[in-house]
């Protein structure tokens, strides 16, 4: 019944969250423009906060292992290429391509991963996930771009130059760097500074999960329904049971094991959709993988808590 409990702890925020924002839409009437101002301040203001938080004010007697970074780095690297040569394989149209892939590869870590680890371990777990999203989200960025690049449908027009401006204008890694040049510094920052960044980071979570939650709406699907139901078994079933499962044979337990449940078996990224549209990739699909794999991963990541923490390794 305990290991029941942790897990429905763990999930159970996350969803009411989601409902309240789903309440909101239809209460107040936030139509899809709403959504796209709420998602800009959201990726543009709080997100970054959560970044420069994360890295100023982490301890160093709290930081992971560099095994724990490296393992979690070179996971996505595997998961990302798995799911170039299944999808290459079995899906010719290359606009479908670019989505696919990075709906398989690119988990909800930030919003949904950190959340979960913090509901499990409490606040003062968070630096450990963040750490590894400081390393990870980067890789993200970078894949996601040569990606859609290759997969445009044209001719392609990534150049390194692009590639490099791309993750270097990237809200969240320009909140990061922020963080680590502050933390750099010879002098603290202003008290009053220090209190807006903590309240401004300690808000994103339920922030996002609501927006998410406002943005979720029933679409038509029965054209990609299969593209939906292989997409959703990797993102949710596939990809966390490769990663965890090594991680486990490798001895990795405790909150750096829920944080790479919280970064392998959480839903595709939201950023997907934006990010698809904007680079002539299936924007369609894209949101679709989202909403539903969002849907379907409260029932999931439940049951890899649930099996995790009843093998005593949590």
């Amino acid at each position: 019944m305990g290991n029941f409990v942790v897990a429905l702890n763990a999930v159970a925020p996350l969803l009411l969250f989601m409902l309240v924002g789903l309440f909101a839409r239809h209460a107040f009437h936030f139509t899809d423009k709403s959504v796209s101002t709420f998602n800009k301040l959201l990726f543009g203001l709080f997100l970054p906060s959560t970044m420069f938080s994360s890295v100023y004010f982490t301890k160093a007697e709290t930081m992971a292992a560099p095994a724990f970074i490296a393992y979690g780095f070179c996971s996505v690297l595997a998961v990302a290429f798995l799911a170039y040569l299944v999808v290459t394989h079995f899906v010719k149209d290359d606009k479908k391509r670019g989505a696919l892939i990075r709906a398989s590869y690119q988990s909800n870590f930030i919003l949904l991963g950190v959340p979960l680890v913090e509901n499990i371990y409490g606040p003062e777990a968070v630096a450990v996930p963040m750490l590894l999203a400081a390393f990870v989200v980067p890789l993200y960025n970078v894949l996601a771009v040569i990606i859609l690049e290759t997969f445009r449908g044209g001719k392609s027009t990534l150049t390194f130059k692009k590639l490099v401006k791309g993750v270097l204008t990237n809200p969240m890694i320009v909140g990061a760097l922020l963080g680590l040049f502050c933390r750099l510094l010879p002098f603290p920052l202003p008290a009053m500074v220090v209190k807006c960044v903590k309240q401004m980071a300690a808000t994103t979570t339920p922030l996002a999960l609501v927006i998410l939650g406002i943005s979720f709406t029933v679409q038509a699907v029965l054209g990609e329904l299969r593209y939906l139901v292989i997409t959703i078994f990797s993102r949710l079933v596939l990809a966390p049971l490769l990663v965890v499962g090594v991680a486990i044979a490798l001895g990795l337990r405790g909150v750096e094991l829920a944080t790479l449940i919280g970064m392998a078996a959480t839903p595709c990224a939201v950023a997907s959709f934006a990010m698809a549209q904007q680079m002539d990739s299936d924007g369609q699909l894209a949101g679709n993988c989202v909403i539903f794999s969002t849907a379907i991963s409260f029932v999931t990541m439940f049951f890899w808590i649930l099996a995790v923490q009843s093998m005593g390794l949590l």
